[in-house]
């Protein structure tokens, strides 16, 4: 059996730095190209590259339904300071998408899937399994690539992700998670603020407990008095300033626990 590192409902805020393993301590450059999805349409995309000599591992970075925007570009640099070769495709912009969509348009997955290859066959990517991190809809995007790609999708972080098909009626919302849970393997972390959209937090605790039961390696942080997003509110509290250094750090540390030997 499998020896699983779980944690549920666990909200002490461990602050020390002595708790993660490597920190956003390096250097690192960006730069910004334009990636061919499967119909031709451009998509832009973020390149972050270690300073250090290569390959690094790679991470594909999903943003939220609110937009690309500057707290991802600094999310996405220090996953790159702590050694990750990242690529982070904006699925809006490409496909001149205005901001927070509430319906999920499936074309999207393709241009995401382009990005991926796109960081697989990258002359700086180690030859590995991807990590993926991902802000709320971005997880859905991780899921549905874990269950299509088992064998080239690792790590998930997902930050107060949807774990249902965004179109999918309410009470599916409610009782039931997405059938991409019930197959996927790659181990996930969860992270959400315990203010969060109650039926978010539904949907997640039922994401955690199908993954855990299957044996897939999982943990559910919850922060205290932490809101929707917390990560990238303009008004954040300084309980959610801290949520937010710690769940970056947690961030760094799992998918360096999956994806180095």
């Amino acid at each position: 059996m499998q020896t699983l590192s779980t944690s549920l409902m666990f909200v002490s805020l461990l602050l020390a730095a002595s708790c993660f393993s490597q920190g956003a301590s390096g250097s690192a450059t960006v730069q910004r190209v334009e990636v061919k999805s499967f119909d031709g349409t451009m998509i832009p995309v973020e390149v972050a590259i270690p300073a250090e000599k290569g390959p690094f591992p790679p991470v594909l970075y999903i943003h939220a339904r609110r937009g690309y925007e500057d707290v991802d570009q600094s999310h996405v640099l220090q996953l790159a300071k702590a050694g990750f070769l990242v690529v982070a495709p904006d699925w809006q912009t490409g496909r001149m998408l205005e901001r927070w969509p509430v319906p999920h348009d499936p074309i999207t997955e393709k241009d995401v899937e382009a990005a991926l290859s796109y960081l697989q066959n990258h002359p700086l990517s180690r030859r590995q399994p991807v990590g993926i991190v991902g802000k709320s809809r971005g997880p859905y995007y991780a899921i549905r690539l874990a269950a299509k790609k088992p064998n080239e999708i690792g790590p998930i972080v997902s930050y107060y992700g949807h774990m249902q098909d965004p179109n999918a009626p309410e009470p599916d919302q409610i009782y039931r998670v997405a059938p991409e849970i019930s197959v996927i393997r790659s181990p996930m972390l969860m992270l959400v603020g315990e203010q969060d959209f109650e039926i978010r937090r539904i949907n997640m605790g039922r994401a955690f407990y199908a993954l855990w039961e299957r044996g897939v390696p999982v943990e559910y942080q919850s922060y205290p008095l932490a809101r929707r997003a917390f990560d990238f509110r303009r008004d954040q509290t300084a309980e959610e300033k801290l949520a937010t250094d710690h769940a970056h750090k947690r961030s760094i540390d799992w998918l360096l626990r999956f994806m180095t030997k």
